[in-house]
């Protein structure tokens, strides 16, 4: 398999829930025992010391992630990887630059994400995500593309705070009946589907309602990571 690079520590328990995936994605459809060699490569930088996004891109402070993921990038290319992804919807902010750095392929979440929701038939998706997302548009060209309007919380700052909860340690088990309670504030603005565009929030989505289709976006780029790795087309 090819070996994927992953711009990893944003937040850190996000990035070991990527590898969980992606250990899952081949445990999951194997119909023969499996070794070591079944799974698929990952090369992680784990670096929690990017410059905060939310320091940058809503309290308009600190230093630009940019240069820092950049530079990740590189040395990821250069311990062997053959692509890179991260999982991180608002660093997804800078992909250019993560692009830029490398003539690797960049494995894109958002994209991968947009996608899969015209695929399940998502037209009005409720964004759970950092305020950064839609300060900075990061899904709105490739949601323009597609005639998906997203719906975005009527108040942000609750999902700010959960989300910075979850990277303070909170428990999810504690932490993930909040993410649930605004899922519904999302039905009720008329959105048909739910979209966890946070990767911090993918650690809590087992408390989303049962009666309501939702999309992580974690999940489409486990699809992705997997997809690349075995030389075949995703199935997200």
């Amino acid at each position: 398999m090819r070996p994927v690079g992953i711009l990893g520590g944003m937040g850190p328990e996000a990035t070991i829930l990527l590898m969980q995936k992606c250990m899952a994605a081949v445990t999951q459809g194997a119909t023969d025992p499996l070794d070591d060699a079944d799974h698929i490569p990952l090369i992680v930088h784990q670096n929690p010391q990017v410059p905060s996004r939310i320091a940058r891109l809503i309290d308009g402070q600190g230093a630009d992630p940019a240069p820092v993921l950049a530079q990740m990038a590189r040395d990821i290319a250069a311990a062997g990887a053959q692509a890179l992804a991260m999982p991180c919807n608002t660093a997804h902010h800078y992909a250019d630059a993560i692009r830029a750095a490398t003539a690797l392929p960049f494995l894109d979440m958002v994209t991968a994400t947009a996608d899969h929701l015209v695929a399940q038939g998502a037209r009005r998706p409720a964004m759970l995500a950092s305020p950064a997302v839609r300060l900075t548009g990061v899904f709105d060209a490739a949601f323009a593309q597609r005639g998906v309007q997203p719906v975005w919380l009527a108040e942000d700052a609750p999902l700010l705070a959960l989300i910075r909860e979850v990277k303070s340690g909170g428990s999810p088990d504690a932490l993930a009946p909040r993410l649930s309670s605004l899922a519904e504030h999302g039905r009720a603005q008329g959105a048909d589907h739910l979209l966890v565009a946070c990767t911090e929030l993918s650690l809590l989505t087992g408390a989303l309602p049962a009666t309501m289709p939702w999309t992580d976006s974690l999940d489409c780029l486990t699809a992705e990571i997997t997809a690349f790795a075995r030389g075949s087309a995703s199935s997200c």
